[in-house]
């Protein structure tokens, strides 16, 4: 499994980008995401514009587990269909071929958060799951959906904003028990720079991602651009895996509101400034979670490719 991603890197030039804050563009196309679903509430609702989401959180709000599960892989059908789209203009010969874009190799992540984004009150910030935070339940609150997108035409799995080292046990157990034939990557978030937002050693919770043959990447997400570098090399100590980062913008989710609240984050061109330093550091995947922009990712990537051009790197 590790040799897809490898490939995929040495293709293109030794880094690779992911894409940046969905639900920050869904709610500036006007999606009203103060919903214990988030952002799959779009999935119901606007069906053009889209994430996944839990299996429990679509019957909370009355569907049937049949419709829950068939939402789940639409989640992916969409992302797929939307890879069709732009490949298709790369195949354009009838326009001018300034309006062609550049055909590049993309990979679809079907993406799993944490229990605590299920729970919808800001636990996945604190990894404090109180009794449910066992072993076995969170293997089995998170099978039926790793089981659907493991089968659901996804590339690979994205284990996202993972609160503590329990549910990335979890995780792990989970890929070797249902035999998962795509592979997956394990980001954690943290708010002091050190461990995780639990409180768990970062350093344990990334050897458990190194451990598994299953994981071909393992790193930081949802987490202020000002502790990604630390994180990097920290990170670095224990894995010889990719490692990748997409940091939040470093505004502060209140999860009663369900907002960002506090307007200080870090604007566009502070966050792509950071790049080059992740990069130093070890980091070969980049993007952005909550709060980035399309702007955002299109910095990273000038800023990624002026680093080859330097480098004498060739990236595609």
């Amino acid at each position: 499994m590790s040799s897809l991603l490898s490939e995929f890197l040495e293709k293109s030039g030794g880094v690779a980008i992911v894409d940046g804050g969905l639900a920050t563009e869904l709610e500036r196309y006007g999606a009203d995401l103060n919903d214990p679903l988030w952002s799959a509430k779009c999935l119901v609702t606007s069906p053009h514009l889209v994430r996944q989401a839990t299996i429990q959180g679509f019957k909370a709000k009355g569907l049937s587990e049949e419709e829950s599960e068939a939402l789940i892989k639409k989640s992916v059908e969409i992302a797929c269909e939307a890879r069709d789209l732009y490949y298709k203009k790369c195949d354009k010969k009838d326009i001018d071929d300034s309006k062609i874009p550049k055909h590049r190799p993309i990979f679809i992540a079907a993406s799993v958060g944490s229990y605590g984004a299920y729970l919808a009150d800001g636990s996945e910030y604190s990894g404090d799951y109180g009794n449910a935070g066992t072993l076995d339940f969170l293997k089995e609150f998170h099978r039926r959906r790793v089981q659907i997108l493991a089968e659901s035409g996804a590339d690979l799995i994205a284990f996202e904003t993972t609160p503590n080292k329990i549910e990335a046990q979890a995780y792990a157990e989970l890929l070797h028990e249902e035999d998962v034939k795509i592979p997956a990557w394990f980001t954690f978030n943290s708010k002091d720079g050190e461990n995780v937002v639990s409180g768990d050693s970062m350093l344990e919770c990334a050897s458990v991602a190194e451990a598994s043959d299953k994981v071909v990447a393992v790193g930081i997400n949802c987490t202020p651009p000002r502790f990604i570098e630390g994180l990097i090399l920290s990170i670095k100590k224990v894995t010889t895996k990719p490692i990748i980062v997409y940091p939040n913008s470093g505004e502060t989710y209140d999860p009663v509101i369900k907002e960002w609240v506090q307007n200080t984050g870090v604007p566009d061109e502070d966050f792509v400034s950071y790049v080059k330093h992740w990069w130093k550091a070890g980091a070969s995947i980049f993007g952005g979670c909550c709060r980035t922009t399309p702007k955002t990712i299109s910095g990273i990537y000038n800023t990624l490719s002026e680093r080859s051009v330097s480098s004498g790197e060739t990236n595609n």
